[in-house]
């Protein structure tokens, strides 16, 4: 058995908070991430240009017949306030939650799924996020997973649990990691056998799977999924998101492009908070998901997006 992480590592880190039982909290970071939970926390401004950006984003697609899903996946603040204490936050200033505010009378409203409610009703019998990660278990990331599928009007599958492959092991996340020594945890396997293949990775992937590291490879990436199961959703999705969908499934978090890969026929993941207008047309998909971390909702995404030139700028920065 691992002894407790506050019995064996007495360090501290200005930008986590240690909680109870070994729960750790990204406060600080280049977001703030905790202000972001105070006053005035997100300016109103940036509330309003994401209402602005949304509603033209759904307008567009809907112009296509393509059906929109805006997912905000949020910080392990706004769910599991059980874990920590003495931090005066305010659950209510979910960034998350006043996107919804700010959407209430507005036509983008109907392209918004809610997480933070689902999320929160869960959490008190259930770890949705890892002990040492921002970053969500199994059970977080097919409950993410499901409820899009509802807002998109889709079945979601629920025999994933009986094919996951691998064993509990003993995982340092994100947060973990920022300790000397790290902070680890024991997580449960979150990988699962699936018929789902990868036909196409852009070069930024390719690049970095190389050498070795092909998690690493984060904004720019582009990554295609087939599955030629029978009985799968025959339609197309494509994801614009962050480390939260993910192009490569990780064995210590729950990520959402493995679980849609395995309902649809194809998939594309983007790792990009924008959407690529090129790329739609060319695809032309029956569904878009633009996912975020709550944390990144501070800076509304840019429009004009092109995948191919924001890989090209991130291999000449990456180097030799």
């Amino acid at each position: 058995m691992i002894p407790r992480p506050e019995e064996r590592h007495p360090s501290e880190h200005p930008d986590v908070h240690v909680g109870r039982d070994g729960w750790l909290f990204l406060v600080g970071g280049s977001n703030a991430v905790a202000a972001q939970y105070d006053r005035p926390g997100v300016p109103r401004a940036t509330f309003w240009l994401w209402r602005r950006l949304l509603e033209e984003r759904a307008r567009r697609l809907a112009k296509r017949g393509i059906r929109y899903a805006h997912v905000v996946a949020p910080e392990k603040l706004a769910i599991h306030d059980h874990g920590f204490s003495g931090l005066g936050l305010d659950p209510a200033r979910s960034p998350a939650l006043r996107l919804e505010r700010w959407l209430r009378f507005s036509p983008a409203r109907a392209s918004l799924v809610d997480l933070v409610r689902p999320f929160r009703a869960r959490a008190g019998d259930t770890a949705l996020y890892r002990h040492t990660d921002t970053h969500w278990t199994f059970a977080g990331g097919w409950l993410a997973y499901a409820e899009i599928c509802r807002h998109l009007g889709v079945r979601p599958r629920y025999d994933f649990a009986a094919r996951r492959i691998g064993s509990p092991a003993v995982y340092a996340g994100d947060l973990g990691a920022k300790f000397d020594p790290e902070r680890c945890e024991v997580a449960e396997p979150c990988l699962f056998a699936s018929p789902a293949r990868r036909v196409h990775a852009n070069a930024l992937i390719t690049a970095f799977e190389a050498e070795g590291r092909g998690r690493d490879a984060h904004i720019g990436a582009y990554a295609v999924f087939r599955n030629e199961a029978p009985g799968l959703d025959p339609r197309c999705l494509v994801l614009f998101g962050d480390s939260y969908a993910h192009h490569t499934p990780n064995g210590g978090t729950g990520t959402l492009t493995p679980f849609f890969a395995d309902t649809f026929r194809e998939v594309h993941f983007l790792w990009s908070t924008s959407i690529d207008w090129n790329l739609i047309a060319r695809v032309r998909p029956d569904f878009v998901i633009s996912e975020i971390a709550e944390r990144f909702m501070v800076e509304v995404p840019q429009t004009g997006f092109d995948i191919d030139k924001l890989a090209a700028l991130a291999l000449a920065r990456k180097g030799p």
